[in-house]
């Protein structure tokens, strides 16, 4: 089976211990940063067809590998969150905004 997509770092490991014949490289940085967003598309497709703490790991792991490869310390993106849900709000009360009528 061809797969041709970003896994975690020890699944060639893994194969290799299950004794399964597999193949693989290293992407390059801008292939990386391609197969980085189609990786997280498909864990939130997962996660929406299955929302669980398992899957919700997984796309946490992938905006984690987003962070660092765009070179954005966690930190700050963390504080980021919290002074625009201190300013703005967050998502919890499920408002849906439907119009505004400019004057």
């Amino acid at each position: 089976m061809i797969y041709n997509k970003l896994v975690r770092d020890k699944i060639p490991e893994i194969l290799e211990r299950m004794g399964k014949k597999h193949s693989y490289r290293t992407a390059s940085y801008d292939e990386y940063e391609q197969k980085l967003w189609e990786k997280l598309d498909e864990e939130i497709t997962e996660f929406k067809e299955v929302p669980c703490d398992e899957e919700m790991a997984d796309i946490l792991e992938v905006v984690d590998a987003i962070l660092v490869h765009c070179g954005l310390d966690p930190y700050e993106v963390e504080t980021a969150r919290q002074v625009k849900a201190s300013a703005r709000g967050s998502f919890k009360q499920r408002i849906l905004l439907e119009e505004v009528v400019e004057e």
